[in-house]
């Protein structure tokens, strides 16, 4: 069996047209939910970008990873999804990145290489092609071969994307090698295909740049009178555009970049199918983190609104037909991926998982344990919002920076490390601009969330007893 694993940038769980956006276009996601299962209610548990893949490669929590800002290290200890896949016996491949910082106890000195970018290789990846997001080396030097001026910089290599055909398009690129690799293995394979889009610039792919007219574009949720002052930081470093007509523009393009990376997966599709290799490959597609795209004020993705974290999520598994073309409503989390390709390739799921397999779904399944609520963390020590003067180690000013949120069915609640917190009623108003007046129902998420906590902290060595001469599990009467 084949494990090709897809993650997408930035991409948002309702910006697909099988989710029932009513303008975006994406005829393949579409198709590979159709033969799989679409997880409506799939979130990543934290943002930006190398938290969220901590959390997706780990299958941890960000209470247990402390990957909390791009940069964080990733702590060697964990295990991850390729190690795991070398448990399996396959040589997992990367085309695209991971963002993971090296843990500098592998370091082999200050001038360690590794310590000029956090963009790092998760440890277990070969390396098919990486594409560091502030080198895009290679495919610049592709780029200029095929005639086009371009600048050395990614924000001005990605940026003249809507100027070149998108045949020549970075996410064209990461799949022309993704393809060729392909048809080059003789055994099993496990690929990793990362690619960066829909992420800004907000700059569509040739044609993709004029597929989706501004006129066209729904407005977005304004943001509330009365904010948290965390959502006023926000505004004041990543907030949307002011001007209705630029925000227009903004959504429009990031819809382009969106049916592009679409176009992109349908040569893959294409090729397994001609390869005959589609009823042999089990498919994950997910995101690392969703977009705001002017909700709240806000674009790109931060603090504790769901459209920063609501995003896709699709699953083929060809073995299991009677799950095909269904679309699972419970909430399920990007910490559940690790456990479910896991099970795919008959390996034990790790120890140190705080998500669960996925697996009953995909037979068609309806599994009574599963959770009732989503949760998510953000971290903004490392960011721009203002926020004092700090005095590391021993002021614990730092370790307030911080939030987690439990969305369930009527309602969300966000704890603040410095114990604020906000309860929004999603019955009455599902834009998250409404608090919740019922202080039961208040009390009720927090001990939930209290209770989350509780059971997902750190277990790495709790699962065993050294007692009477001998190392093993507890006993069952423990249990």
């Amino acid at each position: 069996m084949n494990i090709l694993l897809v993650t997408l940038d930035q991409f948002r769980g309702d910006a697909l047209s099988a989710a029932g956006h009513p303008v975006v276009r994406t005829p393949n996601l579409d198709r590979l939910a159709a033969q799989g299962v679409r997880f409506a209610r799939h979130y990543s548990q934290a943002a930006p970008c190398s938290p969220g893949r901590a959390s997706l490669y780990t299958g941890t929590y960000q209470l247990n990873h402390r990957v909390v800002a791009n940069g964080t290290p990733l702590d060697r200890r964990l295990d991850n999804v390729a190690k795991a896949a070398r448990r399996a016996g396959y040589v997992p491949t990367l085309f695209g990145y991971t963002d993971q910082a090296v843990d500098p106890r592998d370091a082999t000195g200050p001038d360690d290489p590794r310590f000029k970018s956090w963009e790092g290789v998760l440890p277990g990846f070969e390396v098919g092609l990486n594409f560091a997001t502030h080198d895009p080396g290679v495919w610049v030097r592709w780029l200029r071969d095929l005639g086009h001026e371009v600048p050395d910089d990614y924000e001005g290599a990605v940026g003249g994307e809507p100027g070149r055909p998108a045949k020549h398009s970075l996410s064209a690129y990461h799949t022309d090698v993704l393809l060729d690799w392909i048809s080059g293995q003789d055994g099993p394979w496990f690929a990793h295909l990362s690619q960066l889009r829909p992420h800004p610039p907000y700059g569509a792919a040739g044609h993709f740049a004029e597929m989706y007219d501004p006129a066209d574009m729904a407005a977005p949720i304004a943001p509330a009178e009365n904010r948290h002052r965390l959502h006023d930081g926000l505004m004041r470093v990543i907030g949307a555009p002011e001007d209705p007509a630029e925000m227009a523009r903004l959504q429009a393009q990031y819809f382009g970049m969106v049916s592009e990376v679409d176009h992109q997966l349908g040569r893959v599709w294409a090729a397994l199918e001609a390869s005959g290799q589609w009823e042999d490959t089990f498919i994950v597609v997910t995101a690392d983190h969703g977009e705001q795209l002017g909700d709240h004020g806000l674009i790109q993705k931060s603090g504790f609104f769901e459209e920063s974290y609501h995003i896709l999520g699709i699953v083929r598994d060809p073995r299991e037909a009677r799950g095909h073309g269904t679309v699972v409503e419970r909430f399920t989390e990007n910490v559940d991926i690790l456990p479910t390709l896991c099970e795919a390739m008959g390996i034990p799921v790790p120890d140190q998982c705080d998500g669960l397999p996925l697996t009953p779904f995909l037979k068609g399944e309806d599994p009574p344990h599963w959770r009732t609520a989503a949760h998510w963390e953000f971290d903004w020590r490392g960011s721009n919002i203002p926020k004092g003067p700090q005095a590391w180690p021993w002021d614990r000013r730092m370790e307030r920076q911080n939030l987690a949120v439990l969305r369930s069915e009527a309602a969300a609640y966000v704890q603040f490390g410095d114990g604020d917190w906000l309860c929004f009623d999603l019955a009455a108003d599902p834009t998250w601009r409404t608090p919740v007046t019922d202080t039961g129902v208040v009390l009720a998420h927090a001990q939930a969330m209290l209770t989350w906590r509780a059971q997902h902290a750190d277990r790495t060595l709790t699962g065993l007893l050294i007692d009477n001469g001998g190392t093993g599990r507890w006993p069952v009467a423990h249990a």
